[in-house]
């Protein structure tokens, strides 16, 4: 049985749609990121199971137990915003033990908890300071300590690492995903930020429109996107416009692509075709290689560990990304040729 099972859930604002019939299940101890862009629904849904948004329509079981029309205080969670709440006139160690001494725990229980959080966190001094005198991360891992104080059975987050520097998000992706681990909580992070989903995520929930697009582990996501919406704003992609003119065969312009065989697709159909900018081989390539061709180098980017390059070859324009080392080794120059191939198995096939 699934730790939350969300089922048929609709939300509307008036005349506006922003959750259309979603249903998702998540495992105890797992970690779910839902991601997509702005105005797609996540932080709509997270606050759904929150109960700080009530749904229009649909059920929300936590445990076995309904609590759909619950208020938040009856339902087991902790919560850190975006912009982490903090009481600015309590001290850090009042902050996190808030919520024990809303429940009358006593003051001895309440500060080995509170002493507890802060090791856990990694601040253990820092107790008696207060949120104005502490750094955006640190203010962060005290809203963090805050929501695991009562010990829920789900810990979400809203977008809580955007506020900070880049340096500072990936120290602490690794420390809350570390940290989640640890505890075994069951964890529902939304996020507009893909390397977080793909680097923090058990599973990855794509949504777009209000909808769920796909659900799948993050190699699932990158590798096999169930739709040209994930393709595209998950990672780099190229897309190229083109007709399916045999059930493994893709016609772009004047050159003809072997692809792996299309299921529901009718020939003569019109075609999207995708591969990642890192699938376009170029070493080693046998004289009969699949979807050989000869490009034109248009353009090379430097990226820092790798050059992104521009090319073109007839009615095919595509990205690739190739190391430094190959581009040393092939000599490849902005403005010369260069053979490379689409390999099938890498090929992505949908719908016009």
């Amino acid at each position: 049985m699934s730790y939350l099972e969300v089922r048929n859930l609709t939300k509307c604002f008036g005349d506006f749609t922003a959750l259309r019939d979603v249903s998702l299940d998540v495992a105890e101890g797992e970690f779910v990121c839902f991601l997509g862009p702005s105005g797609c629904g996540k932080t709509t849904l997270l606050r759904a199971i929150a109960g700080l948004e009530p749904q229009s329509s649909g059920t929300i079981r936590q445990k076995g137990r309904d609590v759909s029309s619950l208020p938040p205080a009856q339902r087991d969670f902790g919560i850190v915003f975006q912009s982490y709440a903090l009481f600015p006139n309590l001290t850090v160690a009042d902050n996190v033990g808030y919520g024990l001494a809303s429940r009358r725990r006593k003051r001895a229980e309440i500060a080995a908890r509170v002493t507890e959080l802060l090791s856990l966190v990694g601040m253990p001094d820092a107790g008696v300071k207060y949120p104005a005198q502490l750094s955006g991360g640190q203010q962060q891992r005290v809203a963090l300590a805050r929501a695991l104080a009562t010990s829920p059975g789900l810990l979400l987050l809203d977008e809580p690492l955007s506020a900070l520097d880049a340096r500072v998000r990936v120290r602490l992706r690794h420390e809350i995903k570390t940290l989640q681990r640890r505890l075994g909580v069951t964890t529902i992070m939304v996020t507009h930020d893909q390397e977080e989903a793909l680097t923090m995520a058990d599973r990855i929930v794509v949504m777009n429109h209000g909808v769920i697009e796909q659900v799948g582990t993050p190699q699932d996501i990158y590798r096999a996107p169930a739709t040209a919406f994930v393709a595209d704003f998950v990672g780099a992609m190229n897309f190229l416009d083109g007709t399916l003119e045999a059930p493994d065969r893709v016609r772009i312009g004047s050159v003809s692509l072997a692809c792996q065989a299309q299921d529901g697709l009718k020939q003569g159909a019109g075609v999207r075709l995708c591969i990642r900018p890192e699938d376009v081989r170029v070493r080693d390539l046998p004289v009969g290689a699949a979807n050989r061709l000869t490009v034109k180098v248009k353009e090379l980017d430097f990226v820092g560990a790798f050059c992104r390059a521009s090319l073109e070859a007839g009615d095919i324009a595509l990205m690739a990304d190739f190391s430094s080392n190959l581009i040393r080794d092939l000599g490849v120059t902005m403005g010369g040729t260069l053979d490379v191939a689409l390999p099938p198995d890498r090929l992505r096939i949908f719908a016009a």
